[in-house]
């Protein structure tokens, strides 16, 4: 994940969270669709020009050093390092089925090296150009369901680069108050091992191919809104992409409501994670919250999305329209936002026909706000501390 601040990209605001996210599926066999990591970014990190952000998951590491005007005013260094295990798994989903013997384990690692650049000092609304460079390294191996006559990829190196205009961008948490951005991107990878895998019956190389460089274009606009009087808010976002040489590996997957996932999560509700893989695709999504009380601790959610797809070769299905729909409950304190919902994945294909449910879980603890309150000086008394340790994540 390579959360953006609202401002700058390198992010300005001192942070410390905990983002949980997890989908169950009613029907089928599902891959595992999940997110856990603590966000850690540090505004000035030993001096006033530095600053550190972090995102740990129980088996992967992402972090940048953020070195503020190293190349003029306006213009920010990141270098980043990131890495451990299963974060380059693949799984394979065919017409709605998770098919385990031709899935597997990925590991890697990586380092990269970005340039941030305001166009617009001092405007409300900033103008950012972003270009990174990365080298990767991925390993693969079998998981314990892979077929043993199914060969894997081969291990190997890859480069990366990305670049993009971001106009404006919305903070690294769930359900943001606002936000506002329009962009526009470039990605390429350039693999320095390609050829076939898979089952050789029919190519005695292998049935699909891991090509030697995909080519990524797409855009995405947002709005997130609160309206102060009534406290409701809305969430929009239409993006859309298209592809050159795209493979199992690099092409656009939709599937699942996991909003911080990645920086550009492609949520379809109802869905299993990643289970469309597009070379092309444009997708309409948002959500609608009201409040059920007078301090607005509690609202309805609403979510939906749709999505029209041309898919990539080898994972066709009927019709190229997606859509989910969903509702939950959310509850959100000054240190703790929690929401657990229902999604119905109108267009999914299950063993029954059409139609696939799914129940949802998504947490945000902020650790800076709820220490705050803990530890914010008051007169102490033996009551007092109990109110602070249950008042941190509900006051």
């Amino acid at each position: 994940m390579v959360p953006a601040g609202t401002w700058a990209q390198i992010d300005p605001m001192p942070r410390q969270m905990i983002q949980l996210g997890y989908n169950a599926a009613f029907q089928g066999h599902a891959p595992l669709s999940a997110y856990a990591f603590y966000y850690r970014n540090i505004p000035h990190f030993m001096q006033t020009n530095l600053a550190l952000r972090m995102a740990i998951a129980p088996t992967y590491v992402d972090a940048e050093l953020g070195i503020r005007e190293v190349l003029g005013e306006n213009t920010d260094l990141g270098i980043g390092i990131a890495g451990g295990g299963f974060a380059d798994s693949y799984d394979e989903i065919r017409r709605g089925t998770f098919i385990p013997r031709e899935s597997f384990v990925g590991h890697g690692g990586e380092i990269s090296a970005s340039l941030y650049h305001c166009f617009n000092p001092g405007q409300q609304i900033p103008l950012n150009g972003v270009m990174r460079g990365l080298v990767h390294y991925t390993a693969y191996e079998e998981d314990d369901s892979t077929a043993r006559t199914f060969p894997l990829p081969e291990d190997h190196p890859w480069a990366g680069i990305r670049t993009g205009l971001r106009w404006g961008g919305q903070e690294p948490i769930l359900f943001p108050s606002l936000a506002m951005e329009l962009s526009v991107w470039y990605e390429g990878q350039f693999r320095g091992e390609h050829g076939r895998y898979g089952y050789t019956g029919v190519n005695p190389r292998g049935d699909r191919s891991m090509e030697d460089m995909s080519h990524l274009f797409w855009g995405q606009a947002l709005l997130a809104y609160t309206f102060t009087n009534s406290g409701q808010s809305f969430y929009i976002n239409l993006t859309g992409g298209t592809s050159i040489d795209a493979d199992r590996f690099s092409a656009y997957r939709l599937g699942a409501l996991l909003p911080l996932v990645s920086e550009f999560p492609l949520s379809l509700p109802g869905y299993y994670y990643q289970e469309i893989s597009a070379e092309h695709f444009v997708m309409l999504g948002g959500n609608y919250t009201v409040a059920l009380d007078s301090k607005g601790k509690w609202s309805a959610n609403l979510v939906a999305a749709t999505a029209g797809v041309d898919y990539l070769d080898g994972l066709e299905q009927p019709g190229q329209w997606h859509s989910g729909v969903g509702a939950g409950i959310l509850y959100q304190a000054s240190s703790v936002k929690v929401m657990v919902g229902y999604a119905y994945g109108i267009d999914a294909i299950r063993s029954s026909g059409r139609g696939a449910h799914s129940i949802g879980f998504l947490m945000q603890m902020d650790l800076d706000h709820a220490r705050r309150l803990l530890f914010s000086p008051q007169q102490p008394n033996r009551w007092r501390g109990f109110q602070r340790i249950f008042g941190a994540f509900g006051g």
